[in-house]
C-alpha cells in the first residue's frame, strides 16, 4: 500500500465511501468528516456512500446528507433523493426479499448459539435483505477469528458473507458493493465503471471492501485498514496517514487540492 500523497487525483470526479470506521470514528460521524463530505459535494464531485448499513439508515442518508445516492446492505439496493422524493432501486422484488428474510431467523439462532459473545446487530430490525451479526459494535469486542467463524457458519448455510469493522453480514444473492455500484452508475449517471475507473476514488477500511479495493485504480484505505492486514482478499492501493474519519478528511483535502 502506497502513501496517499502518491495518488494522482487529477480527473477524479466521483467519491465512493464506506461508512463505519471509514467516515465515522468510534461509531460517530464527526463534524470534520461531515464537512469534508459537504465540501466534496459542493465542489461538484459525485459522492456516494457504499455501506453494509440497513435500508432504514439509507433512507435517512439519501434524504439528509450531502450525497448523490447511497448503496446499502452490501449492494442489495441503491437509494437517491431527487425532485423532493426518495427513489428506491432494489435488486430483488418485495416477495423475493420477504421469502429470503424468513430463512435468516434460523441461521441467526444457530450462529448465536455457536459463537459466544456475538449478538444480532442493533440495526437488524431496519434491514430489508440481510442478516447482521455484531461482533464489535454493541458487544464486548471479539477477536477477528470469531468474526471469521461467523462468516464460515453463514457460508455453510448458503449465504454470502462479508466481515466489516463491526458486523458480519450475510445474504442470499450474488450481488456485492461493486456489482450494485455498477448498476447505479449505469442507470443513474450513464457511467461505465470500466471505462471511467480512473475518475473514481473508493475509500474503505475492512474485508467487505475488498472487491472495491481490487477493482478501482484509486482505492484507498484509511489507516485502520491495517487491522485486517493479511486477511484482505485484496488490499487498497493507497493508505491514509490518519485512521477512520480523520483519514477520510485527509483524502478529501487531497482531492480538493488537486
Amino acid at each position: 500500500m502506497r502513501a496517499l500523497a502518491e495518488l494522482d487525483a487529477r480527473g477524479v470526479r466521483t467519491v465512493l465511501v464506506d461508512i463505519d470506521e471509514t467516515l465515522t470514528t468510534a461509531g460517530k460521524l464527526t463534524a470534520d468528516a461531515y464537512t469534508a463530505l459537504e465540501r466534496l459535494h459542493a465542489a461538484g464531485r459525485i459522492v456516494v456512500p457504499v455501506t453494509g448499513r440497513p435500508a432504514g439508515w439509507c433512507d435517512h442518508i439519501a434524504r439528509m446528507w450531502p450525497v448523490n445516492a447511497v448503496v446499502g446492505e452490501n449492494g442489495a439496493f441503491y437509494f437517491f433523493f431527487s425532485e423532493g422524493k426518495l427513489h428506491k432501486r432494489f435488486l430483488e422484488n418485495w416477495a423475493e426479499r420477504a421469502q429470503k428474510r424468513a430463512r435468516l431467523d434460523g441461521i441467526a439462532r444457530r450462529i448465536l448459539a455457536e459463537v459466544p459473545g456475538c449478538a444480532l446487530a442493533a440495526d437488524q430490525p431496519y434491514r430489508e435483505t440481510d442478516l447482521a451479526i455484531d461482533y464489535c459494535e454493541d458487544v464486548p469486542p471479539l477477536a477477528l477469528d470469531a468474526a471469521q467463524r461467523i462468516a464460515q457458519l453463514m457460508r455453510e448455510a448458503g449465504l454470502n458473507a462479508k466481515i466489516s469493522s463491526i458486523h458480519v453480514n450475510g445474504w442470499f444473492g450474488g450481488y456485492d458493493k461493486l456489482s450494485t455500484s455498477r448498476i447505479l452508475f449505469g442507470e443513474r449517471f450513464g457511467l461505465d465503471l470500466d471505462r471511467s475507473n480512473r475518475e473514481f476514488v473508493f475509500v474503505g477500511d475492512s474485508q467487505n471492501d475488498a472487491p472495491m479495493f481490487a477493482f478501482f485504480h484509486n482505492s484507498v484505505g484509511v489507516a485502520n485498514v491495517r487491522r485486517f492486514e493479511g486477511r484482505l482478499a485484496a488490499p487498497p492501493k493507497y493508505v491514509t496517514g490518519a485512521a477512520s474519519g480523520a483519514g477520510f478528511v485527509e483524502l478529501a483535502q487531497h482531492l480538493l487540492q488537486s
